[in-house]
């Protein structure tokens, strides 16, 4: 157990709520309460604390009925670029970003507001404007955020891929939107080797029909060169150095506060990814709440967040500019060239909040590193942590062998609202593998099947009442029935979110893991079908299911079963050839962690595979707890995966 007490913000927070609304607030607990029992008077709270930058007032915090019947802000007009450039005087860094190969660069506040407004008059003049989608395939790089910035400046809509995905997969997902122009790179780097994706953003550029085309090179490679796709005709293309270079916008466009921001996807477990549509206003008011309240975040600090553009954690690393603090990227291998590459980022730029994933701080251990012997980390405050559950034995490690006094803070959030529902409660105790509490303004709770709060036993983590940055809606769902049935069918008015969790006595949280079959590979989620898209395409393969399967410990396993098409045999050239199309046209993710040829893929007598039943067989679970063998077309292929569960050794 380990204590966070120090919060002067949230101190200072609570002490003018207390004035201002007269309620007594001496501790979290009571915090807490007031903020879901009282949820105009806390986001009221926020907004004023904040300061948030707007050329309209709201005229009321919250409206309408129950979830998800309801509005934030409405009357307000704002831009979420604005937040940002009221820092433009400051001295310093806004944006360090570190390359595979050590290259650093920096952007001060007044060079990114700078270069922010030159592009947005490139994708001006490129007939960008209010509603628009530009969509990007970019690395984690500072161009990404000069590009996401431009375009929220002119009110138009952000989507972004990174690189690694194969152009299939990120059409998928990206030609929902209709966009009107592409901003992508050309290559990435991963653990020392290019990839070059200029075949990839000419079949992307196709895919999504867009008007104009924004080149961001990288690694020398280019269009221009004699061995570079031909792009095509009808698109424009625009080179980076030449949009930088665009008439500077000066002024934002003043956007209602529940006007599109950007589209976040689903991991398209079901199907299609499902876009998910947040505010500017909700997503300003959340993150604000987030950075000041819940890791006190401000100038005085540096943030370092280990991410990729394919995961919201990326959008998060972006809003800490929200709050004046220095933002650092890091594009390329978290192990490369070694396994204390990101710890020497941390040191080197005297980082305060490092983000992670429980996987990088497993890789730390496992290598025996020794951070706080070996580099200076005085500067760290805090570990978050967020993207799967964080097993106990990460907080001795962290005490040990970084720093006694530097707690983890495990995190748990989501893609659906790009923030967090529960996390690290800065005046409660951190429980080894606990997490201390439900984030302000989140009404967090422990249902069972009935939709009876439970403590000290798992239930599905609910959210019982409206947060501000819980989408608008899903793109190209008129009626609003994909959104109603993603979150809102098993308990009507309320939110469901798909995590299996305990409430403890004490009020602290348990995260078990997905209660769904969204695959998790170092904290990034996707989707079976964006493996199955690309293997039951192969001529060799009938049919496959992929599971992503948690373990005691904190382990995490992705396996692959395949049934071979009639005549053909999936021996271990064909499995490495088909591993082979799995990262080239998906990403070094969705190569599975182990492969198992058998007879066939068992099916529900709809047709539906089994994928969470199979996990939870893996997982250890009795076979005959989780399947109903006469509801199952051939309960015969389900010895398969039973036989495997016992040499994994789940059970222990």
């Amino acid at each position: 157990m380990s204590w966070q007490i120090e919060n002067p913000r949230l101190a200072r927070f609570a002490a003018d709520a207390e004035r201002r609304w007269a309620r007594p607030l001496p501790d979290y607990p009571a915090l807490h309460a007031w903020s879901v029992q009282h949820p105009e008077e806390f986001w009221a709270s926020v907004w004023d604390d904040f300061g948030v930058v707007t050329s309209a007032p709201y005229e009321a915090v919250l409206t309408g009925g129950p979830m998800p019947h309801h509005e934030w802000f409405p009357g307000a007009r704002l831009n979420y670029a604005d937040q940002i450039f009221r820092h433009d005087t400051r001295d310093g860094a806004a944006v360090v970003s570190y390359e595979e190969d050590g290259t650093r660069t920096e952007l001060s506040w007044s060079e990114l507001e700078k270069q922010v407004r030159a592009v947005a008059g490139t994708l001006r003049g490129l007939g960008v404007g209010e509603g628009d989608r530009v969509v990007g395939y970019l690395t984690n790089g500072p161009e990404t955020i000069v590009a996401f910035l431009a375009t929220a400046s002119l009110g138009a809509i952000w989507a972004v891929c990174a690189p690694d995905l194969g152009a299939a997969t990120a059409a998928s997902r990206l030609a929902q939107l209709e966009p009107s122009v592409l901003v992508a790179n050309t290559a990435y780097d991963w653990a020392g080797c290019t990839y070059d994706r200029r075949a990839e953003v000419v079949d992307l550029a196709a895919a999504t029909g867009v008007t104009a085309l924004v080149e961001v090179p990288r690694s020398g490679l280019t269009f221009d060169g004699d061995d570079a796709p031909a792009l095509g005709a009808g698109a424009p293309r625009v080179t980076w150095a030449e949009a930088l270079t665009g008439a500077p916008v000066e002024a934002t466009a003043q956007v209602p506060a529940n006007h599109p921001l950007w589209v976040l996807f689903s991991s398209g477990t079901t199907g299609v990814p499902k876009g998910m549509v947040h505010s500017h206003a909700g997503v300003v008011a959340a993150h604000a709440s987030m950075f000041l309240l819940a890791m006190d975040c401000g100038p005085d600090d540096t943030l370092f967040w280990y991410t990729t553009p394919n995961w919201m954690m990326w959008n998060i690393v972006v809003s800490a500019l929200l709050v004046g603090s220095r933002t650092v990227t890091y594009e390329g291998n978290v192990a490369y060239p070694g396994p204390d590459r990101l710890w020497r980022i941390v040191a080197d730029e005297r980082v305060t909040m490092f983000g992670t994933s429980p996987g990088q701080l497993q890789l730390s251990a496992q290598t025996r590193l020794e951070p706080g012997r070996d580099l200076d980390l005085s500067a760290l405050r805090a570990v978050p942590v967020t993207g799967a559950p964080a097993p106990a034995a990460l907080n001795q490690w962290l005490r040990e062998h970084v720093r006694a006094d530097v707690p983890l803070l495990s995190v748990c959030g989501g893609t659906d609202v790009v923030s967090a529902f529960l996390g690290c409660s800065p005046w409660l105790p951190v429980y080894d593998g606990e997490l201390s509490g439900p984030a302000l303004g989140v009404d967090a709770q422990a249902w069972d099947a009935d939709g009876n709060p439970v403590t000290d036993e798992v239930g599905e983590l609910v959210i019982a009442s409206p947060g501000p940055s819980m989408p608008l809606y899903f793109w190209n769902d008129p009626d609003g029935s994909r959104y109603k049935a993603s979150y809102f069918d098993t308990y009507p008015g309320a939110w469901r979110q798909g995590d299996w969790v305990t409430r403890t006595g004490r009020g602290s949280f348990v995260v078990h893991g997905r209660s769904d079959s969204t695959l998790n590979r170092n904290g990034v989620r996707f989707g079976s079908s964006d493996i199955y898209d690309i293997v039951e395409s192969d001529p060799a393969v009938a049919e496959a299911v992929v599971l992503g399967v948690e373990l005691d410990g904190g382990g995490y396993r992705m396996p692959l079963f395949l049934a071979p098409a009639p005549g053909h045999e999936l021996d271990e050239a064909e499995l490495d050839r088909i591993r082979g199309r799995l990262r080239t046209e998906g990403s070094p993710r969705h190569v599975p962690d182990e492969i198992h040829v058998v007879r066939a893929v068992p099916h529900t007598r709809t047709g539906k595979k089994l994928e969470i039943p199979l996990k939870r067989i893996l997982q250890g679970a009795d076979p005959f707890a989780v399947l109903d063998p006469g509801a199952i077309d051939d309960a015969s292929l389900v010895d398969d995966y039973v036989a495997l569960a016992r040499t994994w050794g789940t059970r222990g």
